[in-house]
Order: structure tokens, then sequence, then C-alpha cells
């Protein structure tokens, strides 16, 4: 029985990690393949229990696992920490590194329903289908950092090497072959040297490719497309900072970054989770949305046990909660049927039904 480790972090993850796992039974009962979900501590939980944002049992498990579903970290609880001990640069950043999860791949996918619930236009958002594949465990976030005295100064390191650059292009590449053919490799080739790099492995590996279309854009005006014609994209891949900005953008063409799963890939292993952040300030209050969640509970067992009815059974589920106008606080508009966290998560369980 493959094993899933169950990590839910901090604020709102201890709401929505346990309504992915509810849909993952529920989808999966009576049928073949069963989970076995264990549990662990990250980010902040990590901190409160054993001093450390990562702790060694919860790497030596993840290291063991199948597959790792977790929801979110941080909070201004442990802001004064050291930069090194927070959540996210003790947890989420080395947890990534140490797994390998060099890719991730974030699809943005509007649902007719839904065009309402996006602060732009309908005609804008409607053909909405992309995917942003984000190079994870290089660049500026992992570069060298340090502060000077004289004058008082701070700097990050941005470095690629060409291994980096190419596997996570090459994964672009193959995901657009499999879509509708298109890449769009996102740089900053008119400033930055590593930009420049990026770009010319990119063009090395497309010769491998001659069925997809290969265009570059700089990151300032892939932010300004994205808002003013998002449905040019097909797949996005860019670098570790230009993507984890570019995709919250991306988030929002469907109104909600509660709506965003993610899935962080080594080759053999992923990580999932939703694309946004702990909200400490809705946390405990059955609110926050867990879709992103369940859908990145349907990625993993499309990605990483092969079980494409079944996440596909997830997505069909959702759609029909959505469908009947149910909605969470953050999609909602007067006239929808606003459901809280569980309520929410039991509305997809009996829409699997």
């Amino acid at each position: 029985m493959p094993n899933v480790l169950v990590l839910p972090g901090d604020g709102i993850g201890l709401e929505i990690t346990p309504e992915a796992v509810k849909v993952l039974e529920a989808v999966l009962k009576g049928r073949s393949t069963q989970l076995n979900f264990e549990y662990g501590l990250i980010g902040g939980a990590g901190i409160d229990a054993v001093g450390k944002a990562l702790p060694d049992e919860t790497l030596a498990a993840a290291k063991a696992a199948d597959a790792i579903l977790m929801g979110s970290v941080g909070g201004p609880k442990w802001d004064t920490l050291p930069a090194p001990q927070r959540p996210e640069l003790g947890g989420l950043l080395p947890i990534r590194k140490a797994l390998g999860l060099f890719a991730n791949i974030r699809p943005v996918k509007m649902l007719p329903m839904l065009t309402d619930a996006s602060t732009l236009r309908t005609e804008v958002v409607e053909n909405v289908d992309l995917v942003v594949l984000r190079e994870l465990t290089g660049g500026l976030y992992f570069g060298e950092k340090g502060r000077g005295t004289n004058p008082r100064s701070a700097y990050d390191t941005l470095v690629y090497t060409e291994e980096e650059i190419r596997r996570i292009v090459e994964l672009g590449f193959q995901m657009a072959a499999k879509r509708r053919g298109r890449l769009c490799s996102v740089d900053k080739a008119n400033v930055l040297e590593s930009s420049r790099f990026w770009r010319e492995i990119t063009v090395e590996v497309a010769k491998d490719f001659p069925e997809v279309e290969l265009s570059h854009m700089y990151v300032d005006n892939a932010a300004m497309q994205l808002v003013r014609w998002p449905a040019q994209f097909d797949v996005i891949v860019t670098e570790n900072m230009f993507g984890d900005i570019l995709t919250d953008l991306a988030s929002m063409l469907l109104g909600s970054i509660g709506m965003i799963p993610s899935a962080s890939m080594n080759g053999s292993k992923g990580l999932y989770e939703p694309a946004h952040g702990s909200a400490p300030d809705i946390a405990g209050q059955n609110i926050a949305n867990p879709l992103a969640t369940i859908l990145s509970g349907a990625l993993m067992l499309r990605y990483s046990f092969g079980l494409e009815d079944e996440a596909l059974m997830i997505e069909g589920a959702i759609e029909r909660v959505l469908q009947e106008g149910y909605r969470t606080a953050d999609l909602a508009k007067p006239g929808d049927k606003v459901l809280g966290t569980i309520e929410m998560g039991n509305a997809v369980v009996e829409a699997l039904k």
C-alpha cells in the first residue's frame, strides 16, 4: 500500500489538509489502490514542537514516503526568528532541496461557472487554460546571501547551472508537446546574465522538440500579458523567483488563489500543496477554501500513482459542486450558497457518490 506523508503545517493548513484526505479516501473507497496516510510536522508546528522547522523525523519520513501532501507554513508568530530558522527558509525550502523537487507545476484553468469570480472581464479569462512550470531548487532563493557593514548592505546571489536549466526546460517542452504545442520561456535576458544563459540553454533544448513552438518573453511583459490576454499561453517555464511571482498573479485569473493546486516533482516523487499561504488571519474559523488542496490531491493521484480516472473524478466532483452554486467565502457573490471549509469538503465527497 503506498504511503502518503501528510504535513498540515500552520494556519489554515490544519483545516484544509483533512478535507483533501477525506476526499482522497472517498474516491478510492472500494478500489484496488488504497493509500496509507502518515502525519508529520513542518514549519511553525515543527518549531513549536521540537525547535526545528524541518524536524529530522519529518525529513526521514518524506524520503521514505511515496508522495507528500502538504498544507501551508508560516505566520507572524515566527517572524521574529532569525531568517534561516523561520518556517519558510528553515522548512519549506530545505525539504524541496533535500528531495530534489526541482519542478513546480501549477495548472490554471478557468471553469465556466467561475468566470464572474475573476476580477477581470469574462472575455479576458473565459478561455484560460495554462500551466506555469517553475524551477524550484535554484536561483536567487538558494544562492549565497549576506550582509555588508561599510556601507551597510545586503546581497542575494542568482546562480543557475546548465543542468538546472536544462532539466526544467526539457520538462516544459514535454508538457507542451502533450498539450497545445506552445512553450513560452520567461526571463529577463535584457538585463540579467543568468537569464541570457537560461535563454541559450532553452534554444539548445528546443532543437529536440521541433513540434513545439517556442517563444521568449521578458518577465515584466509576461506579467502584463497574463492580465491583458492570458489565453495566449499554453505552458510557461521560468526560473524560481519569476515563477513565484507569476504563479500568484496567474491564480487571480480564476478569482482566488484558493483554487490553484501545485505539484513539486523530482521525476519520481512529488510534494503536493495548494499555491496559497497559511492565511493566519482566517485560521480556525472554518472559512478557508479547501479546493486547491483537494485539487492538489487529484494531482497526486495523477502524477505519483497513475490514477488518472480517480483524479478526473475529483476534478469533476468539484465542478459539479461549483455548478450547483456552492462557494467558499473567497469566491462568493450575492446569491451563492456559501459553505465553510468542512462543508465544502463534505459537498465534494457527496458529489463523488
